[in-house]
């Protein structure tokens, strides 16, 4: 060793301040293997979250998220859907009255139901039953003649009062149940 500070001598153990220059092995700040800086990718601990990145801003939900084309189509056609649902129903209560108002308001909590499970939101619900409403209500404002497309008066205004309590019911139910969800585990 020549008794220099800075000058090592090849063995790792390079005098004065724990620099090393010159030929060999790494001494304390040296970089040799296991010591210094690592490069990227090179070990697992490079996958790490960063930890000095700014937090993110959550993503919006409900009706201030981003408009979702395949959303929006759903909604459409549950609307569809729902008048459909409304027609079909206006003629059977009217075909068997109190047997076939208890089939058509069934048959409308289904679809009810089942839209609201299937977008897991509450409009999931309100889309077809602003369908199923408008068409029932069409169908009971009646004709110029004075008389109503489809049954009595009776009929249809039950069969109008049903659908809304059961549509108001599916769409405010609090939370849809774990068993109705597609991607949840079932059993312990």
């Amino acid at each position: 060793m020549s008794g220099k500070a800075g000058e090592g001598d090849g063995t790792g153990t390079g005098g004065g301040k724990g620099r090393v220059s010159g030929k060999g092995g790494a001494g304390k700040g040296g970089t040799g293997p296991g010591k210094g800086r690592v490069r990227a990718g090179s070990s697992p601990a490079s996958h790490a979250p960063r930890r000095n990145a700014p937090p993110r801003e959550p993503e919006p939900v409900g009706f201030a998220a981003r408009p979702n084309p395949a959303r929006i189509a759903a909604y459409a056609g549950l609307a569809v859907l729902g008048a459909l649902v409304g027609l079909a129903g206006a003629l059977v209560q009217a075909a068997w009255f109190p047997g076939g108002l208890i089939v058509a308001l069934a048959g409308a909590a289904g679809l009810f139901w089942g839209g609201r499970v299937l977008t897991r939101t509450q409009v999931g619900a309100l889309a077809p039953a602003a369908g199923w409403f408008i068409t029932v209500f069409l169908l009971l404002s009646g004709r110029p003649e004075g008389d109503y497309v489809f049954g009595d008066e009776l009929g249809l205004v039950l069969f109008m009062l049903g659908g809304t309590v059961v549509a108001v019911i599916c769409a405010t139910a609090s939370k849809v149940p774990q068993s109705a969800m597609r991607d949840v585990r079932s059993g312990t």
